[in-house]
């Protein structure tokens, strides 16, 4: 286990992340440009979804038909649970049902980054499980957002209240990752393999380049998100932490049930213990604009990213091994 996770720690992915954290840390003039750091987002969700797309095409339906199944259960019980657990802990209930939907959202960079450790690794996985990104990365959002309008409903006495803006709606199944995503999945299932050579020098070679150069900036912005969440308190430190952990073992538990193989249960893990610092924060920010960005950004960004990155991901593999034997 020590050897994996110091395996992990000496990977360019994570060496550049630590890079960027400590130059924020010691307030460095490194700057990474707005519009190279747009870029890289749309180069990394695109090649997610095309990926997957080419997977899928290889895919009966019926062979996907149960991870998908289990997918949308994980993304239904992850914000549940951790709205519960955000009150228990008084945390007011507009900031816990911006928890929830980003917790119950997916991190597309962390998952790259397993993808790419399992790989280094030589753990071979369900080439579908990039399509469950997909899948994941909505119902979170959705059913946070219900959950606070419920209450807010029954507080008021105003049963016409609606339920869900219209925007939220648009910003859910409309927004930027789900587009790219879903799009470049759509291509990949129509296309098939036959787009392999095509594709295959931008979006498949270069790719773990990419995200090794998107990750400095990641931790440029992390560092800088430190600060915020610290002058919280520990509870949310601790929050930030302890919830991965939980919903990836949740994550682990769902991907044995749906029969996965060791890696495509780490995959699921993984799904499970990230938390989304693109979609759901656009969301979040339409829907819940009282809900302090510092608590739920600085949290998923400055504390959970980091940890699954350096910690989880490994700790995650090992927990997959053991339940399979």
């Amino acid at each position: 286990m020590q050897d994996i996770i110091l395996q992990n720690l000496v990977s360019p992915a994570v060496l550049f992340f630590v890079l960027g954290l400590l130059a924020a840390l010691v307030k460095s003039d490194l700057k990474f440009p707005k519009a190279l750091s747009e870029s890289l987002s749309i180069y990394l969700l695109a090649a997610i979804g095309l990926k997957g797309g080419i997977e899928m095409s290889k895919h009966s339906f019926a062979t996907i038909a149960w991870p998908t199944v289990g997918t949308i259960v994980l993304g239904c019980l992850v914000p549940i649970l951790t709205f519960l657990l955000c009150r228990w802990l008084v945390i007011d209930r507009k900031n816990s049902a911006a928890l929830a939907a980003t917790y119950g959202s997916v991190s597309i960079v962390t998952f790259g980054a397993a993808v790419q450790f399992l790989q280094s690794e030589g753990i071979p996985f369900e080439s579908y499980m990039t399509a469950m990104v997909v899948i994941l990365e909505t119902p979170a959002i959705l059913i946070s957002l219900i959950i606070l309008r419920t209450l807010e409903s029954r507080e008021e006495n105003e049963r016409r209240q609606r339920m869900i803006d219209p925007e939220v709606l648009k910003e859910s199944f409309f927004g930027k990752s789900i587009i790219l995503m879903v799009g470049g999945m759509l291509v990949g299932l129509i296309a098939g393999t036959s787009a392999v050579p095509v594709v295959k020098p931008l979006f498949i070679d270069l790719y773990p380049s990419v995200l090794v150069i998107f990750l400095l900036g990641m931790g440029l912005v992390a560092g800088e998100r430190l600060k915020e969440i610290g002058a919280y308190g520990v509870k949310l430190i601790l929050l930030a932490v302890v919830m991965p952990l939980l919903w990836g073992t949740l994550g682990l538990v769902i991907g044995y049930w749906c029969g996965l193989s060791t890696g495509g249960m780490m995959i699921m893990g993984v799904l499970g213990a990230s938390a989304s610092y693109i979609a759901a924060p656009a969301a979040i920010k339409t829907s819940i604009p009282d809900a302090n960005p510092s608590i739920y950004i600085g949290m998923s960004l400055g504390i959970t990213f980091p940890f699954n990155l350096i910690f989880g991901i490994p700790l995650y593999l090992e927990i997959s091994k053991y339940i399979h034997g």
